[in-house]
């Protein structure tokens, strides 16, 4: 099976394994696991924070981030198709009575400076105050787009200007450091947080990670035990994320060429609509006119083929790019799609 679904069903590599069975390993929540305190340790030097804590996923990373940067009633400004507003449960609202004020995400995975400014609440018994931007990158409901730092640097102008803190859903981060040839550094340092996960094109089984100061960890770790993430002997998976890091970063730009090429050669298709030139990492969308969705989807499965449709916007699918998708896959995609339309 291709399954180009998500960067999330790659499998831990051998070497992952065999470090998972040989970790040392001991009580994370007494903080006394030293693989997870040396892939912590290598996290924050990665994103040049002073300090980062394991948790089980990326979902509960973003929503210990504005639980620790947040209280009751407080309000956020965020994307409309970011991932936190979409597809997280609304579990700042829900666990954290914090208020999500959404504003349009252009194309690219931006929000207009002008509209983020306009968003921010002035002080009014009538309204919650606006405590924290939150931005994601790269943005995966924007064509996987990687925020500059240029625009990061615009955005914390802007959050000191009126005093607001930032939180980055960083998520797929080190594709978008791949992608802008910078060191992830040169974008969390705009920051005061960040999550990124280490189980989509990294590999690592299970994991992310949440970076900040050692205040806003030590924040994030209580809120952290509150829902429910404390781990004990985390080191097993840890071990994984420590190779994802140290092993994983570099190759992105694979996938980032394989879904380029995808992209170039299935934009030909009549009645298939991508914009090439959108392409920066490993994630595409594209649109389908003059054929079934669903009917399509059945006749890519029946040829070892998984891709996903959006339930955001109908006849939109989605294909992720990642490890265990190789150029010669690629190229039996190409073929699959070229023959299905030709039966059409």
């Amino acid at each position: 099976m291709i399954n180009l679904r998500s960067d999330t069903f790659t499998q831990p590599t051998e070497s992952m394994r065999e470090a998972m069975a040989q970790a040392e390993v001991g009580d994370d929540v007494y903080q006394e696991d030293p693989t997870v305190k040396n892939l912590e340790t290598l996290a924050a030097e990665k994103t040049g924070k002073e300090a980062a804590l394991f948790v089980p996923s990326g979902t509960m990373g973003n929503l210990i981030s504005v639980l620790s940067h947040c209280g009751r009633g407080d309000e956020i400004l965020l994307g409309d198709k970011s991932h936190i507003s979409l597809y997280e449960v609304g579990g700042v609202s829900a666990l954290g009575g914090i208020h999500p004020r959404t504003l349009p995400n252009n194309d690219d995975g931006t929000i207009s400076i002008e509209l983020l400014e306009k968003g921010i609440r002035h002080p009014d018994i009538h309204s919650p105050p606006t405590r924290l931007i939150c931005l994601e990158n790269t943005h995966n409901f924007c064509q996987g787009s990687p925020l500059s730092p240029d625009y990061m640097g615009t955005v914390r102008d802007l959050a000191k200007k009126y005093g607001l803190k930032i939180h980055l859903d960083g998520a797929r981060i080190f594709n978008a450091a791949v992608a802008l040839k910078i060191p992830v550094s040169k974008l969390t340092d705009k920051v005061d947080s960040v999550m990124l996960c280490l189980s989509k094109g990294l590999s690592a089984p299970v994991g992310s990670l949440v970076c900040g100061s050692s205040e806003f960890v030590e924040k994030a770790r209580k809120a952290r035990k509150m829902v429910g993430g404390g781990m004990r002997q985390a080191g097993h998976l840890a071990a994984a994320g420590i190779i994802a890091l140290n092993d994983h970063v570099e190759r992105l730009e694979k996938d980032h060429e394989n879904a380029k090429y995808l992209a170039r050669h299935i934009s030909r298709l009549d009645g298939i609509e991508v914009d090439e030139s959108k392409i920066k990492t490993n994630i595409l969308f594209f649109k389908l006119e003059g054929f079934d969705g669903n009917a399509f989807l059945e006749q890519l499965e029946k040829n070892q083929i998984k891709i996903l449709i959006t339930d955001t916007e109908e006849g939109i699918f989605r294909a992720v790019l990642h490890r265990e998708v190789s150029k010669e896959q690629v190229e039996t995609v190409i073929e699959t799609f070229k023959s299905i339309w030709a039966k059409r």
